[in-house]
């Protein structure tokens, strides 16, 4: 399999209804952050994204949005070198900048790329093999000459793209395929808000979310009496989800008759008996 881990800048000038600046990142061509210049800061899409930088890069989102609010000032003057070198003043213009790498499974090869786009054009690209860089347009000569002559930047990216891009291309594929085949756990309580309120079943900490909560009274699954509840996500990746026992019709000599009820794949059921002495309340 050919795995990919590209990043896709975006500026923009004269356009009202788009931020003057996007960065999408995208790991097998699926996006995994994206940030604007209306936020300033980055979204992550994924949930093991998410664990990634809560549990392994705690500074992740802090260091990234550095550097792209840096990038987004540079690209901002970007726009108005190009715009002098076309001889152009008013209208709409983008200027476009995407690199990142590609690594081969199979036999370990690796690619790397880094171009440069204006007004939906190619404009200048660097051709890793001979280190120098390729004007699309005459526009962009100027700037191919100047950024030959930097050899050891040169270097530095053909290093960047070959090793430690794949790096982190790898290291997201182990921590994606790892987060999505993990199975963690659900902490179940009872909950109860005054004497007269319905008994909570909450489940919450699981992963993934295709998880079952239900209550039953003498090992048969209940329908009636029964609110169930939408699975929803927590803020480290995982989910919580609650159902509501109406106990309106049920004596409290037959409590001992209901429990609740939750499955989920990889683990034993959770049973949870309905008692006075399990049940949090606000009191």
């Amino acid at each position: 399999v050919l795995h990919s881990l590209h990043y896709f800048y975006t500026a923009s000038s004269g356009l009202t209804a788009f931020p003057e600046f996007v960065d999408v990142a995208m790991v097998d061509g699926v996006q995994f952050y994206y940030y604007d210049s209306n936020t300033q800061r980055i979204v992550l899409k994924q949930d093991w994204m998410e664990q990634y930088t809560i549990r392994e890069d705690p500074n992740y989102l802090e260091r990234n949005t550095g550097i792209i609010q840096g990038n987004q000032q540079r690209f901002k003057a970007n726009i108005g070198i190009l715009k002098q070198r076309f001889n152009q003043t008013g209208g709409t213009h983008l200027y476009q900048w995407m690199y990142g790498c590609e690594w081969d499974d199979e036999d370990d090869s690796t690619d790397g790329y880094h171009q440069h786009g204006y007004d939906g054009e190619d404009f200048l690209s660097l051709d890793l093999k001979t280190l120098t860089w390729v004007a699309a347009v005459q526009e962009a000569c100027t700037t191919k000459l100047r950024w030959d002559e930097n050899r050891a930047q040169n270097q530095y990216l053909k290093n960047y793209y070959t090793k430690e891009c794949v790096g982190w291309l790898k290291k997201y594929l182990a921590y994606r395929k790892s987060t999505l085949q993990r199975t963690e756990r659900p902490r179940v309580s009872l909950l109860q808000r005054s004497p007269s309120s319905p008994v909570v079943c909450h489940a919450t900490g699981f992963y993934p979310d295709r998880v079952v909560v239900f209550w039953r009274r003498d090992g048969q699954e209940l329908h009636e009496q029964v609110d169930p509840g939408e699975v929803l996500p927590n803020h480290d990746g995982t989910f919580q989800v609650s159902v509501d026992l109406n106990l309106k019709a049920v004596p409290q000599e037959d409590w001992g008759r209901y429990e609740c009820v939750v499955q989920l794949k990889g683990i034993e059921d959770i049973s949870t008996p309905l008692g006075r002495a399990l049940i949090r309340t606000n009191g």
